[in-house]
């Protein structure tokens, strides 16, 4: 694995955030390892997928999520202000 860079970047609400920057090598197979720290970070798991996307040559790798995990995430969520049915389209 290549040098471990770290750098700061604000966010919106002008809070710091600590991020890492890790130079990783694609091997003759095209495969990468993923930096321990990303993983430990992410509680990626041996055998899990990945989605991978490019978008303007940067290629972006998305954890698959168990649906299981989603439970619950919108339970705040009232039919206030809900547009009608005829809105919808």
């Amino acid at each position: 694995m290549g040098p471990v860079r770290r750098f700061i970047c604000r966010s919106p609400d002008r809070s710091t955030l600590v991020q890492t920057m890790t130079t990783v090598t694609v091997s003759s197979k095209f495969q990468v390892v993923i930096p321990e720290d990303v993983r430990s970070r992410l509680k990626l798991q041996p055998g899990q997928k990945v989605v991978v996307i490019e978008k303007d040559g940067v290629v972006h790798m998305i954890p698959l999520r168990p649906v299981k995990e989603t439970r619950g995430i919108a339970r705040s969520i009232t039919a206030q202000n809900v547009r009608e049915e005829h809105d919808r389209f």
